[in-house]
């Protein structure tokens, strides 16, 4: 499937079948353009089938691109979802989870647009920095550091050396 600029490989080798299973624990590591984001989007849309909140999957990612990448890539395969026939949805879902889905399975697959769209702060996918930041703003006091702390910004940083 064609989408912008980029090819979406619709069909999940073996090993990122194995790795987007959120039943698993997984440590993707893998040069650029093997297939990390897919994978990580895999397993983000395999935990929306298995019910889990959006608002309560994490997504940890290197870079800003990526994440912004994930969060695209989610969006639209949710659009898909709600707009493809059920012959098709019913061999995408087949081919992501490796189990023929029933009929609530498709239902369920359907509606993950509403439910992403209604996340009420936004799917959380961030990158490694900016997770970390987000758990020093919540935890300053534990981390050891000032609670009315400020990153420096690179530039700031050079000052200081």
């Amino acid at each position: 499937m064609m989408n912008g600029d980029y090819m979406i490989d619709l069909n999940p080798s073996e090993l990122q079948c194995q790795a987007s299973n959120p039943f698993r624990h997984v440590w993707v590591e893998a040069n650029a353009g093997s297939g990390k984001t897919k994978v990580l989007v895999d397993r983000f849309m395999r935990l929306l089938l298995e019910h889990a909140a959006p608002e309560k999957i994490l997504c940890v990612t290197y870079t800003n691109a990526a994440a912004a990448e994930m969060a695209e890539r989610i969006r639209q395969r949710c659009e898909r979802w709600s707009n493809i026939t059920i012959d098709d949805l019913t061999s995408e879902l087949q081919e992501l989870t490796g189990i023929e889905p029933n009929h609530d399975i498709i239902n369920h697959a359907r509606s993950l647009l509403a439910k992403i769209l209604d996340t009420r702060h936004g799917l959380k996918i961030y990158t490694l920095h900016g997770f970390c930041q987000l758990l020093l703003a919540k935890f300053p006091l534990e981390a050891g550091i000032y609670p009315d702390y400020q990153i420096l910004e690179n530039d700031e940083k050079k000052n200081i050396i």
